[in-house]
């Protein structure tokens, strides 16, 4: 395990003793609601997010904090959605002298996209607000410094666009926290302590009877990344995901960028376009998967209809090409409107 935060430490620029293996990124978020909600938070206090934020993650803020009295407070994030600058002063605009933690995606999940967290991580470090960054989607996709980015957590998932067994993510405490960072069920933990090992990780990696095999694919998951050029191919998946997007959105009538000016965003593998209105997000979607075998993400999140699709390195252009032609395909021969109920 130590071999494996070693590797996994150097990847993400972080002192591997910062570093505990957890299940997901929502398990990860469990673990820091349930222990700032012990230590930290009071009644009456604040936690400032955006209204794009993954729905099992605010639940365990609500179990964990909101139960105690801690008010969980959102910024409307609009869709299609706004320039960087305005995304923080609309979280800005939502902090009070009760804030004591903003909780914010690195890419939103449902919408894809990417916050400015250094900045926000920035700004809060100057008024003594605590911040985490939930990651799900992050490592692979983009580049992380965790040593510079700034936030007091971050957390991560390895078995998304890293390809590891399903199981394998990661949660960074920075020096500040450790000591206060309990695990959501106790075992002997710190009773029977590792050597060079701390208290964070021997109370929260030594849980008992578990599968740690997906945490020791990781270093061979680095070497895979290493082996076929990643940052290549990082450059061709942004680059494929781009062209696409904009197929997406020239070539269908009613489809739209994400973004309020109409530049998608190029850092990212996932895609996302705004769906016409009154598309009937769950009859396209299945019709894409049964009768096309195309699988995306096609949803509905805060009224609009979202189409959200990924570019990994087993995605070609002609995967891509034929994305688009089925999109088309089924806006040009399928009833797209809901029908209203009797």
């Amino acid at each position: 395990m130590r071999v494996s935060r070693e590797a996994i430490g150097t990847y993400l620029h972080a002192k591997p003793e910062n570093i505990c293996f957890m299940t997901n990124a929502t398990y990860a978020v469990n673990v820091i609601a349930h222990s700032l909600g012990k230590y930290y938070l009071e009644e009456g206090d604040e936690i400032v997010t955006t209204d794009q934020e993954y729905g099992a993650c605010k639940r365990a803020w609500d179990e964990h904090a909101m139960a105690r009295g801690v008010k969980w407070v959102e910024a409307v994030m609009p869709i299609p959605c706004v320039r960087e600058t305005e995304m923080l002063e609309r979280l800005w605009e939502k902090v009070t002298r009760r804030t004591k933690i903003i909780f914010v995606s690195h890419i939103s999940s449902p919408t894809a996209i990417r916050f400015p967290v250094e900045e926000m991580c920035k700004r809060a470090r100057e008024q003594g607000i605590m911040t985490f960054i939930d990651g799900a989607h992050a490592p692979a996709q983009i580049d992380l410094n965790l040593e510079t980015l700034g936030a007091d957590f971050y957390t991560g998932n390895f078995h998304k666009w890293m390809c590891t067994p399903k199981g394998s993510a990661f949660l960074w405490v920075s020096d500040k926290f450790l000591k206060k960072i309990t695990p959501l069920w106790v075992s002997w933990g710190s009773w029977i302590p590792t050597l060079k090992d701390s208290y964070f990780l021997d109370e929260n990696e030594f849980l008992g009877t578990r599968d740690y095999s997906p945490f020791l694919t990781l270093p061979f998951a680095l070497n895979w990344l290493t082996t076929n050029n990643w940052p290549l191919l990082q450059l061709r998946n942004r680059a494929l995901q781009l062209r696409t997007t904009l197929k997406l959105i020239e070539t269908i009538p009613g489809i739209r960028s994400m973004q309020k000016d109409g530049k998608p965003d190029g850092q990212l593998f996932m895609g996302v376009v705004l769906l016409p209105a009154g598309t009937n997000t769950e009859g396209m979607k299945a019709w894409l998967y049964d009768q096309r075998q195309v699988e995306v993400v096609v949803h509905k999140w805060l009224g609009h209809p979202i189409m959200r699709f990924s570019v990994h390195a087993h995605v070609s252009e002609a995967d891509c090409d034929r994305l688009v032609q089925t999109v088309k395909e089924y806006f040009t021969t399928k009833h797209i409107l809901e029908r209203p109920k009797l």
